[in-house]
């Protein structure tokens, strides 16, 4: 068993954001998105990251602000970024930018298979800053972010 993490190691810290309109998860389209809330994704991926020796922290909102506030605030206290963008995927270039800024790997999720939907979900201004990008998979795609998260930065840690 690995020892708790304290939130303060930001080198063992991974923040997960979520953008507009995944606080109606479980609610919303379930055809497209399932029946999983976004409180239930969360509770699954901190128990994931514990269980690994890695402290997650989550974040959400429908306020493109906010979420540059929260990348940024990321950049001294985590190691590393889950996003699921929502629309902002294929429009923010505020939180691209964000990104860019802080430096930190970043891993962008998506609940269904972009490339199977609506084209003008099929261009992420995302996905070319990103290590990689996760979508298809329902809740799941969340839960294999984290586990490519957790070995990038187990990886760093070996190479130290």
């Amino acid at each position: 068993m690995n020892s708790p993490i304290s939130p303060s190691d930001s080198t063992r810290s991974i923040h997960l954001v979520n953008g507009p309109n995944l606080n109606l998860l479980g609610e919303r389209e379930a055809h497209i998105y399932g029946s999983t809330s976004l409180d239930e994704i969360v509770a699954e991926l901190q128990r994931e990251a514990d269980a690994r020796g890695f402290h997650l922290t989550a974040f959400q909102s429908n306020s493109e602000g906010e979420i540059v506030n929260s990348i940024q605030q990321a950049q001294h206290r985590s190691a590393f970024l889950l996003i699921n963008a929502g629309a902002y995927t294929h429009t923010s270039i505020a939180i691209r930018d964000a990104l860019l800024a802080v430096s930190l790997p970043f891993i962008e999720v998506h609940l269904s298979n972009v490339y199977a939907r609506e084209n003008f979900r099929h261009k992420s201004i995302l996905a070319d800053v990103a290590i990689g990008q996760i979508s298809g998979f329902g809740p799941y795609s969340y839960t294999l972010a984290l586990y490519a998260a957790v070995r990038h930065l187990e990886s760093s840690e070996e190479s130290l």
